[in-house]
């Protein structure tokens, strides 16, 4: 009997991997086929593809987050993996391109101006960068008929975009269909769309094509929200507040966080700067939403629950006592009724068109991955209703929660608008996953040529000898030298892990710990006066003067660097 060739434990769970695919494959109706699955793949961050059954021409997608499958063979019920996050696959020459360009090309600063951008530039109003909509469609139609002209219309909108910009322009967006259905459903039922966007990428994250087709088509009201204002200094804010309203007059514009930052520590890096809490009823903003919504509803629905439940939140932060504060999340427990939604929720029904219904205001929170849907959520309710988490995607499916009898929220799945901005600042954004890159280098580059790095991190190049000058950086350096100061060995040969190092530097810039904030056109010009501003017009023109609460989580970034580590940058 020959002996049997060793098998490492790698090649193992490769293997296992793959069964697990075919599997999978062949339990949903053989509408897809097995027969291209990838064994003895030699790279380890590669998973399986095949060509999506959305798309009629040969687009080959990544699908990311598999969850394993609970279902035995031949039965029917929920599908884990129904809404993983879909991407067109690049190629391996293009990956190994990037690789290249990380260890060759020198690393230059960039000027500050270079770091506006203007949303035209980045979604070209008009053009065919667009998202799918819902095709009309009456109760005389079958569950499948409705289905296949979904899918017949979803494949004409891809085929439009890829026919009208090349495949290098575009930036990661979704082409899975099942997660758009998931937004038209949360439109249908909302009175009023909040659009949550990140302060430091807001422009990425405001899709034109959604706000006229909210405004203009389902006649509804829009809200904008700027989440995540403790990681951008004041003054940028501000600006961007006025950009979004000089640009889109008939918005709401909101500040918002859900991790204030009243006691600040300008110590390392590596120190969490949002640490996540139990209680969640110190975020701020709750009120100018609730504001917005009073203006939209001109008193015809009653806000008088949620106004007294912000005023008992505010009561309740003030409470040191831990076991007060315990107290105060059992009696709001009782009030939140979570709706978890499944397939029931997205078969074939015709939504109502009236407003308000049943005295009940439906508030739809939509965006990008990352951008802190579920935080604000959490944030209004006051605790921790909506599992949060730093991988784009974490939320399937949207769900429902009464924050009062007359207030509903409801949380969608975050969706990737088609763009034209650049495939590394939406990884730097969050967007894509962090673990499930192919090539991070040229991405760290990006980073470190519009912060200093290696001065941050105390960073020692790689191929420096003393005595001699410093030799100059590429990306490749960077991840490098943060291997090696931080221990990252690969397991057999015990080198540097770069790659490994790269997914750190990219994991800090997404938390905030390594900033890197867009700027409106004509923020650098205007940049001095904006931050001689005085601290009671800035907070005026944040929270408004009704917000009673101090001012001081702001003060410590009122200076043009905020981020700190043995130094401050912006």
């Amino acid at each position: 009997m020959p002996r049997k060739r060793p098998f490492s434990a790698k090649q193992k769970k490769k293997q296992l991997q793959d069964k697990r695919e075919r599997k999978r494959q062949g339990f949903q109706d053989g509408v897809r086929s097995s027969s291209n699955s990838r064994s003895g793949s030699h790279d380890r961050h590669e998973e399986h593809t095949d060509t999506s059954d959305s798309e009629s021409f040969s687009l080959q997608v990544r699908k990311l987050n598999q969850q394993p499958q609970i279902r035995k063979p031949g039965e029917h019920g929920y599908d884990p993996n129904r809404y993983r996050l879909h991407f067109e696959k690049e190629s391996k020459e293009e990956v190994e391109r990037r690789k290249k360009i990380a260890r060759e090309k020198t690393l230059e600063p960039v000027p500050e101006v270079e770091m506006e951008v203007d949303i035209e530039a980045v979604y070209k109003t008009g053009s065919a960068l667009d998202f799918p909509k819902r095709p009309p469609w009456n109760y005389q139609m079958t569950k499948e008929q409705v289905l296949a002209q979904e899918e017949k219309c979803f494949r004409e909108y891809l085929e439009n975009i890829y026919s009208t910009f090349q495949p290098s322009q575009l930036s990661y967006f979704e082409h899975n269909l099942e997660t758009w259905r998931q937004l038209w459903r949360v439109l249908e039922m909302s009175d009023i769309v909040l659009l949550i966007t990140d302060i430091r990428h807001p422009v990425i994250h405001f899709s034109p094509a959604l706000y006229d087709f909210v405004m203009k088509q389902m006649k509804k009201n829009l809200i904008l929200v700027l989440n995540k204002i403790d990681l951008a200094p004041p003054a940028l804010v501000v600006a961007w507040k006025h950009y979004f309203k000089s640009r889109f007059p008939e918005i709401h514009v909101i500040c918002f966080t859900s991790y204030p930052q009243k006691d600040q520590d300008p110590s390392a890096v590596f120190k969490k700067r949002r640490k996540r809490r139990k209680g969640w009823s110190t975020a701020m903003g709750p009120d100018q939403l609730l504001s917005a919504c009073e203006s939209i509803t001109a008193g015809k629905v009653d806000l008088s629950s949620w106004k007294e439940k912000i005023e008992r939140d505010a009561t309740c932060a003030c409470l040191t006592l831990e076991d007060s504060e315990e107290d105060s999340d059992d009696d709001e427990s009782a009030a939140v009724l979570v709706e978890h939604q499944t397939d029931v929720a997205m078969e074939a029904v015709q939504f109502s068109q009236e407003l308000y219904k049943d005295g009940i205001l439906t508030v739809g929170c939509v965006g990008f991955p990352n951008v802190g849907k579920s935080s604000l959520i959490n944030g209004l309710v006051g605790r921790k209703v909506v599992s949060v988490s730093r991988t784009p995607g974490h939320t399937k499916y949207f769900q429902t929660y009464f924050l009062t009898p007359t207030i509903k929220l409801c949380d969608c799945p975050g969706l990737i608008f088609p763009s034209l901005v650049d495939r590394k600042q939406q990884i730097l954004a969050g967007i894509y996953p962090i673990s499930q890159i192919q090539e991070p280098y040229t991405s760290v580059g990006f980073l470190a040529s519009r912060i200093p790095i290696q001065a941050l991190l105390k960073l020692q190049h790689p191929d420096a000898e003393p005595g001699t000058a410093e030799p100059p950086w590429c990306a490749w350096d960077v991840c490098e030298a943060w291997a090696e100061k931080r221990g990252y060995k690969t397991a057999k040969g015990a080198r540097n892990d770069v790659y490994r190092a790269a997914n750190s530097l990219l994991r800090l810039a997404v938390d905030g710990r390594l900033c890197v904030c867009m700027r409106p056109p004509g923020y650098t010009a205007q940049k001095g006066t904006r931050e001689q501003d005085p601290v009671g017009t800035l907070r005026n023109s944040l929270f408004g003067v009704t917000l009673g609460l101090p001012f001081t989580v702001f003060s410590f970034y009122l200076c043009s660097f905020f981020i700190t580590f043995n130094g401050l940058f912006c």
